[in-house]
This record gives structure tokens, sequence and C-alpha cells, in this order.
């Protein structure tokens, strides 16, 4: 329960000033040396100053408890609670790196400040890891995006707790918060904008903005939504030109930030971010050097750290239930070795780093999340130029060629973005209702429509490649023949294997637009030759 959700009117207030109370000053900033080993003499000095004034006030908390707050420049700089020191959200904001910090959600913090402690699913476990701390330890609370502090609290648990305990549960006890009693008893400001170490969220925001704008890269990535009329059974949906990684890459964050479809049930959905959370942590975090590996320190410190924003890893939902029935499951798969080094503790002790994982379907906008996640963990984002990207070995290897290793050392954002997908073999994704993805690779051909001369100077209208947007030739055949009131014909399509394609007497262009068009919804850019329909009142 937080300390200053409410405080009692009776307390006891004093000045300290220069000639009665030098004792408490010197006696003060001893205590803030001892308690506070970061802070340098030169900081001590500014937060507990010798000539201004500096305020002792004695007060009670809802709960009984008597407080020691100390106040300078018309704000409580620290406090004392049972002969411990604890700074105020004030001194933290000039001091943001005072505590280990722990980052929430701007929602929770409505709930601290009414007095709740802070849970671990309420946690942002970034891409570094939970900070190392033991159970009693003095935290301090921060929002996504804003290094400076808005509560602290008392950790209820020690960082490898939090991690076996699959981060549910009380993590804190929160002690103060900016908006409570204390807070209300300074200047009322609120807290300053500090950048989160590393890049920023503003830079990250323009950097994807300067890929997103890169007609190339839109290119690259199409989503097209066919909606058939459901009485034709032609309803269709489809992600057209995704990535797949090629054979010698395994699958990274994937498709960890898309929605979860309405295909799927919570279960698959939960079992499809374990898995892929597993692979982008034996991918990316862990090395050789790391094994044997504690289970429970690769879920806690590298799968966790896998998991996007926004979602959260919970195995008990998944179909596994337990880490140790997943690990088994990827034990037969054959990718790790699994032994019990210990009595009742397993760990991992052996990876097949060249276990095949292709497959992975990844869309161009995570491609460019796994790459910017990737810079930043690593600090290749340029300090002098953000707009920079520094190669390190794997990057090299991965995207320059031989000529340029030695030579190339940076990359613009939209530079190495390009370079990375063009690595990735191009593929698309076909859904029908009620059917699982079909996924193929290559980019998929427009439906085309040409025009030919037969005996007798005819013209006829053949059309072919169908089959890719699950129209059956026949089917199309037999309806054109109606509409047209012509002759139609089904024949294998020259030079492409398993493909019919479906040819019409006569300039037929207008019906198939009409068709293709209206009746099955398909996009005009994925049909080729609309442009030779007959112009009005021509001969057809």
């Amino acid at each position: 329960m937080e300390l200053f959700q409410d405080l009692q009117r009776s307390s006891d207030h004093s000045e300290c000033d220069n000639s009665s109370f030098k004792a408490v000053r010197r006696k003060l900033r001893a205590d803030v040396t001892a308690a506070f080993p970061i802070l340098g003499t030169d900081q001590v000095s500014e937060l507990v100053p010798g000539k201004e004034e500096l305020n002792v006030v004695k007060l009670y908390a809802h709960r009984g408890e008597a407080v020691t707050v100390y106040v300078s420049g018309g704000n409580p700089i620290l406090f004392e609670l049972e002969k411990n020191l604890y700074p105020t959200v004030y001194t933290l904001w000039s001091y943001p790196d005072l505590l280990p910090t722990f980052t929430t959600w701007p929602l929770v913090l409505e709930k601290l400040v009414g007095g709740a402690d802070l849970m671990l699913p309420g946690l942002v476990v970034p891409p570094a890891g939970l900070p190392q701390v033991q159970k009693g330890d003095l935290c301090a609370i921060v929002l996504v995006g804003n290094r400076a502090p808005v509560a602290i609290g008392v950790a209820a648990m020690s960082t490898s707790e939090m991690l076996t305990s699959g981060l549910k549960g009380r993590g804190f006890s929160v002690l103060h918060t900016y908006q409570d009693h204390l807070w209300r008893s300074g200047d009322k400001s609120s807290p300053p904008s500090v950048d989160p170490l590393g890049l920023d969220s503003s830079d990250l925001r323009e950097e994807r903005g300067s890929v997103q704008a890169d007609p190339a890269l839109q290119d690259d990535m199409r989503c097209l939504t066919l909606e058939g009329e459901e009485d034709n059974g032609q309803g269709q949906q489809m992600c057209g030109e995704k990535m797949l990684p090629e054979a010698s890459e395994g699958p990274d964050a994937g498709d960890l930030n898309t929605s979860p479809t309405g295909s799927k049930t919570l279960q698959e959905q939960m079992d499809e971010l374990l898995q892929r959370c597993f692979l982008h942590a034996l991918k990316c975090r862990v090395k050789k050097a790391d094994l044997p590996l504690l289970t429970s320190t690769f879920l806690g410190s590298h799968m966790f750290s896998c998991c996007p924003e926004g979602r959260q890893l919970d195995i008990k939902k998944s179909s596994y239930k337990k880490l140790s029935k997943f690990l088994q499951q990827m034990q037969q798969e054959q990718i790790i070795q699994v032994k019990e080094l210990s009595k009742g503790v397993e760990s991992i002790v052996a990876v097949d780093w060249k276990h095949p994982r292709k497959g992975s379907i990844l869309e161009g906008s995570e491609v460019r999340t796994i790459i910017i996640n990737y810079a930043k963990k690593n600090d290749l984002v340029d300090t002098d130029n953000k707009n920079l990207v520094k190669l390190d070995p794997i990057l090299c290897d991965c995207i320059l060629e031989k000529s340029e290793q030695h030579t190339v050392m940076k990359l613009p954002w939209d530079s190495l973005l390009t370079r990375c997908l063009e690595k990735l073999q191009p593929a698309y994704q076909v859904t029908f209702p009620g059917q699982e993805p079909i996924v193929k690779k290559g980019k998929i051909c427009p439906i085309d429509i040409t025009l030919a001369q037969r005996a007798s100077n005819k013209k006829v209208t053949v059309v072919r490649n169908l089959e890719a947007y699950g129209l059956d030739p026949c089917t199309v055949a037999a309806i054109l023949q109606q509409r047209c009131q012509a002759s139609t014909t089904v024949t294998p399509a020259p030079g492409a294997k398993d493909s019919l394609q479906v040819q019409i007497q006569g300039n037929q262009v207008h019906h198939l637009g009409w068709l293709l068009l209206e009746e099955y919804q398909l996009p005009r850019k994925y049909i080729q030759g609309l442009e030779k329909a007959p112009k009005p009142g021509k001969k057809k």
C-alpha cells in the first residue's frame, strides 16, 4: 500500500538554520552518502545545500507511520522512515539513475497513485532484460518512453525470483508516487522528459517514417483483401508479398508484432508466440559460451525480453502449460538438449545452431522492427548522426559484398533496411475462409489477359494464372460462356506446370473485367490486360 496516499494533518515543523542545525546538515549528508554511494561529493552538496534553508518536517502517514521529511527549495527532497532514507520524485528527477529502474505503462500510474503496489504483470521488460536487484532493494519506477521516475518502491522479490515466477505476483511495495500527498507538499511540478538510454522514441519514429516513405520499401510489402459474395463461395483474403528467410537464416522476431487473427484460438496464438520467442532468444541472445544455461534463466532473461511491447508471454495459456514440457518438445525436434545437472534443476546444455528453421513469414514492417531493435540493443546507432548505423560483424556478413567489408563501416537506415529486405526471399500468402493460409515462394503473378489471332483471322481472349487467386478455370469458363454467348475452351497453359488457361471466342476483355473486378472483387492492380477491352461503338 502506497505510503503517502493520505497524510495526518498534525505535524511538527522545524527549520534548520546555519547556526543551530549544522550538525543536522552534516549528518544528513553523511546519511545520503551512505545510502546512495553512486552520488559524488559535489552531488551530495547540491542535494543538501549548505546555504539554502533546510526544513525538517515530522508527519504521520495514513497508517500511522512516523515520517521525517527534509524540504529544500520548497520541495521535499528526502524522507526518513524507520531509520531508512529515501529520495522523493523531485530528487530522482535530478538524478534519474540514482536507483535501479523498472518500467511500466502509463495507465498503471493511476493505480499506483491510488495506493496500489506494482504487480509484475505490469512491468515492461526492456531488450537488455530487467535490472538485477535483491529482495528489499529500493527501486525507481518509470513510464515507457521517459526515464524520469514517477514512483519509488521496495522490491518484493529478487530479479531471479521475478523471472522464475513468470512475472506473476507482487513486484514492488510502493512507498511514494508522483501526485501523492508528499508530492503535493512541493511545487507540484510534472515529471521532466528524460530520454530513455540509447535510441529514444522520437528518433525511432523518425527512422520508421523515413523507411516507410521509401517507395521501394513500400512496394516490397502489400496487403490485399478480396471480398467476394458469400453465396458464390469466392470470398477470400490475401496477404501478398511477404518475406521468407533463406534456408541459412533462422526466424527472428517474425510476426510477434502482428495483431492476433480471428482464425486462431488464444492458445494457438500463445503457442506461436512461445515458439517465436524461443527461437528468437536462441538466435539473438544466447551464445555458446552461455551454455549450460538454466532453463529458468533462459525464460526470464532471454525469452521474456524477446516478447514485443503490447504482448505478454504466458506459458500457462499455451497448450504446453509448463516450460519443461515445451522444452521437451524442442528437444524432440533436436533443436536443444536439456539435462538435469542438479536435482530438480534443468539446464540447456547444447543447441543445434545449424538446425533448419526456415518457413517463418516476415512482413516488411516486421523486418524493419527487428533491424531497429538489433541496432538499439547493440548500440549501433551513430552518436553523432542518428541517421547512420554502424555495421558490426554480423551485419557485415549479412548485407555487405566481400569488396565492401573493409571499406563500408556505416550505412544510412534506408540503405541498411533495403539491403536486408533484398537478402530475404520473396513469398506470398493467400488465405481463404475456413482454410489454412497457403504460402508460396516467389512473387505472385497477376492474372494475365491477352488477345490472340486464330484461324480465319478470328480473335480470341486468353486468360491465365487464375489458380493463384483461388479461381477454378473451368468454373470461370462456364460463367463466361453463358455471359458472352461464345464458345470457351480450357487447355494447359504453355510453359506453366499444372496450370490451365481459358480461351474465349472474340474480344471478351470487358466481360472478364466485370467478372474479376465486380463479381470476385479482385483489386485492379492484380489484373493485367484490362486496357485491351474493345472501345464503345466498335465491333467486338
